[in-house]
């Protein structure tokens, strides 16, 4: 049986915990965090910690300095024990504004839930198949100072989702407001063009993702230029590579968009590199 963790309390996953009163479920008041354990070890937990404490405050919920990097990594390890899964799992971290009221919330205070599943592997490991990709415009992303967060309100996800299944590709570049690329439907973009690395910059609406900032410091740490940019869409035409990256998988190469198609030596250089800073 699978264990979560809602606020502070192991129960089994499959066990009714939220009233229709939550508001998360009712108005997508929260943001959340997807982690990864490695040899039972939380990564990139002060990344995560400081993302979080940011996200809070934005969002005007209490409580930010209590889930710190101590608090993850003391969970997770707890999580982990309870549902007795080998050292590698994914985490998923929930937070939620725990108060009644409609628009305006009773008030502030945070309520919290972990979800957890297991891992074979302790290595990102690289997607043997390149991925086919496309551009979703049915709906863009509005660029204000939420656009940054992991927010519980991700109806343009779950509508980016839903196209892709329907053309059968593996995943989606999102647009924002003023057509330029923001990022995909669950990681941040890279495009390697004329030997310079490029991602749409925080100022376009993406995610400040935790991969985000791993691999543009890794970028830099081994000579390879990176700019963050307003980037046109077009540039996907021309561009050498093109990779995501998210905590959970690393980073993916894409091997096709429309009729071109890319290399995947810096997006497996930058793996080589990531793995080797979490040994």
């Amino acid at each position: 049986m699978n264990f979560i963790n809602y606020n502070g309390d192991i129960l089994p996953a499959n066990q009714a915990v939220l009233t229709v009163g939550n508001r998360g479920f009712k108005y997508g008041d929260g943001l959340f965090e997807s982690m990864r354990l490695k040899d039972g070890k939380l990564m990139f937990a002060d990344l995560h910690a400081d993302r979080l404490k940011r996200g809070m405050e934005a969002l005007k919920i209490d409580g930010a300095a209590a889930i710190n990097e101590n608090f993850l990594r003391t969970k997770a390890a707890e999580l982990l024990h309870r549902n007795q899964y080998r050292n590698n799992a994914r985490l998923r971290l929930t937070v939620f504004r725990d108060a009644e009221g409609l628009y305006s919330p009773s008030g502030n205070r945070a309520g919290y839930a972990f979800e957890m599943s297991e891992l074979q592997e302790s290595q990102y490991l690289s997607n043997a198949k390149g991925l086919i990709v496309d551009v979703f415009d049915e709906l863009t992303k509005p660029v204000n100072y939420l656009s940054n967060l992991k927010t519980c309100n991700s109806l343009l996800f779950v509508m980016a989702g839903i196209y892709r299944k329907q053309n059968n590709l593996d995943e989606v570049f999102l647009l924002n407001q003023h057509g330029f690329l923001c990022e995909s439907m669950s990681s941040n973009v890279f495009v390697l063009y004329n030997n310079t690395l490029y991602t749409p910059a925080l100022s376009e609406g993406c995610i400040e993702g935790v991969m985000r900032t791993v691999v543009m410091n890794l970028a830099e740490e081994n000579g390879l230029p990176i700019v963050e940019a307003q980037i046109n869409p077009d540039i996907l035409n021309i561009a050498e590579e093109v990779f995501l990256t998210n905590t959970s998988r690393g980073i993916q190469w894409v091997m096709g968009f429309n009729n071109k198609r890319y290399f995947n030596e810096t997006s497996k250089m930058l793996l080589d590199k990531l793995n080797s800073i979490i040994v």
